[in-house]
This record gives structure tokens, C-alpha cells and sequence, in this order.
């Protein structure tokens, strides 16, 4: 079986540009990025974005809809238009997944058609929007969820979701039990890991108390396999040098091919028979 291609976040290089994203990747060993479309000017801009993947041979296996608190004004007001942009832009990636989050619970209108324009947006395109699972966000000792109608897509069911370990540790999720309720839905992964604690980490895989190897070895042997797209989604915002922050994804990188290997299975031998005793000669 197959093992899945494995991505870079062009988050995971923030505060550095996307066009760091590209470079990294080339010079590491990822198979594409994953393009989180939000305020870096070259991330909007679809030309930009190919000069990048034809210069560093990278591809752009998917497109992260500006979707975050921050990007609300990205490619305009209207989220819905924000989805039909991003699932054009995977079409002219050749992309086949966009990923993005369920809606603010302020976003009524958008949030009472979201359902809908996730199944239908990408049906002419061929691209798969995979909704992503959410987590509470917590104040002091106040936990709200900040999403509608809440921030496990699985309770309102879509055709293709995005599995995130980091906010299964931030939501205090059981990250198993998730990628049981998305089944073959789940097309993507953000393979990144979190301590348990509330708040959103995107640690490097291993690092945290997320099954990071038991999800990526499941995977390995279902339809994931040849299907899905792994994303390592971590944060390096840290870094003090480049040398560093290359180190830290290098590592994140060696994790996901360790673990995203299928087992073998063991080969069954027949021992051998002793031979038959041989008649005693008769004199």
C-alpha cells in the first residue's frame, strides 16, 4: 500500500512568508504545501503562487480557505464567496482538497447556508472541502465555543472532512474516536500534536500527548492511504533563525514518514516435515 503525500503548512513557517514555505519544503523533502490563504499578499494571489510552485518545484496539494478571525476580509466580506474563491484556486492548483473552518456563531446567515455550499461548491471543480474539527475557547475560568452549531463537524455530518490534532488536545477531544466518526470522510490530516491544555499549540508531532503514531499508522492502512494528504501544521513562530525553524520542520517531517509506513504483514511459513521412517529391509 501506498503511503500518503505529506505537506507543509505555509502557516508553519509564520512569521516568514509563504514564499518560505515553498523554499523549505523544496530544500526538506515535502511532497507540496498546503496554502493557508490569509494577510500575506502572495497567498491571495493565485500567479504569485504558481511563479512559487514552478520555481521550487513544489506543488500546492491544498488550499486553506481564509477562514480565521484574521482573514475575515480577505478576497471580500461575504464567507461564501471566500469558499468559491479558494475552491477556484484549488482548480487551478490541481488541488484537490480545501480546507476550512465551521462558521463563527456571530456569522448567522452564513452559518445557516454553510452545509449546503459545502456539498454543492465543489462538485463542478472536483475539489473536496473538508471541514476541520474546532475547539472551546477558554478565558479565565469561562469556556465558550465560538463556532456554530459547534466545533466537531462530525454531530452535523459532511460528505469530507480535515482531522487537527492539536485542537483535539485543545478541545480535550478523544482524537480516535474522531477519526472513527469521519471514517473514509477523512481526507486530510493535520498532523501536529498539543499537551491537553486549552489552548491551540500546533506542537511537532510526538512532542505532545496526542496519538499522533497510532493516527498516522491507522491511516497507513485504509483508503487514506492513496486518497488523503497529510499536512504538518506546526508552529515555529519561535525560531530565532531560519537554521532553527528548518531543524524543527525537518523533524516533524522525519515523524510523519516513520509513522505513515503500513506494517508488513508477517509471512506465514509451513515448517518442514520430518521424513516419513523407511521400512526395515527384510532378509
Amino acid at each position: 500500500m501506498t503511503s500518503p503525500p505529506v505537506a507543509l503548512s505555509t502557516a508553519s513557517v509564520y512569521p516568514e512568508p509563504a514564499a518560505a514555505a515553498f523554499e523549505l519544503a523544496a530544500e526538506l523533502g515535502y511532497d507540496g504545501v498546503e496554502l493557508m490563504v490569509w494577510t500575506d499578499p502572495v497567498s491571495q494571489d493565485a500567479r504569485a503562487v504558481e511563479r512559487l510552485a514552478e520555481r521550487y518545484g513544489v506543488p500546492v496539494l491544498a488550499v486553506h480557505a481564509p477562514c480565521l478571525a484574521v482573514t475575515q476580509r480577505v478576497w471580500g466580506s461575504d464567507p461564501v464567496t471566500r469558499i468559491r474563491r479558494s475552491v477556484a484556486a484549488a482548480e487551478r492548483f490541481g488541488s484537490r482538497t480545501v480546507v476550512l473552518h465551521p462558521p463563527f456563531r456571530w456569522q448567522r446567515r452564513y452559518a445557516a447556508v454553510f452545509a449546503d455550499e459545502v456539498a454543492r461548491a465543489g462538485e463542478r471543480a472536483g475539489v473536496r472541502l473538508a471541514v476541520e474539527n474546532m475547539f472551546p475557547v477558554s478565558r479565565g475560568r469561562i469556556r465558550t465555543v465560538p463556532y456554530a452549531p459547534g466545533f466537531d463537524p462530525t454531530v452535523v455530518g459532511h460528505s469530507f472532512y480535515t482531522l487537527d490534532l492539536s485542537h483535539t488536545a485543545a478541545a480535550g477531544s478523544d482524537a480516535l474516536a474522531m477519526l472513527d466518526r469521519m471514517g473514509d470522510g477523512l481526507v486530510h490530516l493535520h498532523l501536529t500534536d498539543g499537551s491537553g491544555g486549552p489552548r491551540d499549540e500546533h506542537l511537532i508531532p510526538g512532542r505532545g500527548t496526542q496519538p499522533c503514531a497510532e493516527v498516522c499508522e491507522r491511516l497507513a492502512t485504509r483508503r487514506f492511504a492513496s486518497e488523503g494528504v497529510v499536512v504538518l501544521e506546526v508552529s515555529t513562530r519561535r525560531c530565532r533563525t531560519r537554521d532553527e525553524r528548518s531543524a524543527m520542520l525537518a523533524e516533524a517531517l522525519v515523524y510523519a514518514r516513520l509513522h505513515l509506513v503500513a506494517p508488513v504483514p508477517p509471512v506465514l511459513t509451513v515448517p518442514e516435515q520430518a521424513p516419513l521412517p523407511q521400512p526395515a529391509p527384510q532378509g
